[in-house]
């Protein structure tokens, strides 16, 4: 902790901060190289089986970002919501929730969409927006905020994915949001905080 006059500054969120300083250091290290670390470790795409990198990208594309612009929209959604899931649920729970919103995002982008790529946290972005909507679950309870929460975004999402032509992966978003939703319900069932 650092003092600044009496106050303290704490480390208060460790996944979410680190996962913030590794997106912070990808993005500069992308302007340093000129794009050759976002296409090299930072972004998701089809590629050999036999290549060690591949395996790297499948979990590093939530790190990327493809200027600042992406990457702060995306921080600071995860700055906003994230301390407060990762308080709720836990730094293991929630590490585990990132890191299964990387891998299904990045296994269904090479099957799917076998020529393009993909990078940027939003993906994790909508699993915590899904997932802070589920906070307040009881007990055989759908809170009416996660519908809601769920109708606009999701919604919005498939929408968008339809009839509006963009670079945003509609995708990533709806299956963040789903692993976020049934993270949520798994970890809510019998509101005690065990490890999914």
């Amino acid at each position: 902790m650092n003092r600044i006059g009496r106050a303290k500054i704490s480390f208060n969120s460790p996944v979410i901060l680190t996962f913030v300083s590794i997106c912070a250091i990808a993005l500069l290290l992308d302007t340093i190289t000129a794009g050759m670390t976002n296409r090299l470790l930072f972004s998701v795409y089809r590629s050999s089986p036999l290549n060690p990198l591949t395996y790297v990208r499948m979990v590093g594309h939530v790190f990327g970002h493809a200027g600042w612009g992406h990457f702060s929209g995306n921080i600071i959604m995860i700055l906003l919501i994230g301390p407060l899931l990762e308080e709720k649920y836990g730094k293991w729970n929630l590490s585990f929730i990132i890191l299964l919103t990387a891998v299904i995002t990045g296994v269904l982008q090479i099957l799917i969409f076998p020529h393009t790529g993909l990078l940027g946290a939003s993906g994790v972005v909508f699993a915590f927006i899904i997932l802070s909507s589920m906070t307040d679950m009881k007990k055989g309870e759908i809170p009416l905020t996660f519908i809601l929460i769920s109708i606009i975004y999701i919604g919005g999402q498939v929408y968008q994915g339809i009839f509006v032509e963009d670079n945003v992966s509609n995708l990533t978003h709806i299956v963040g949001g789903i692993v976020g939703g049934s993270c949520g319900y798994a970890l809510n069932r019998n509101k005690t905080n065990y490890y999914i």
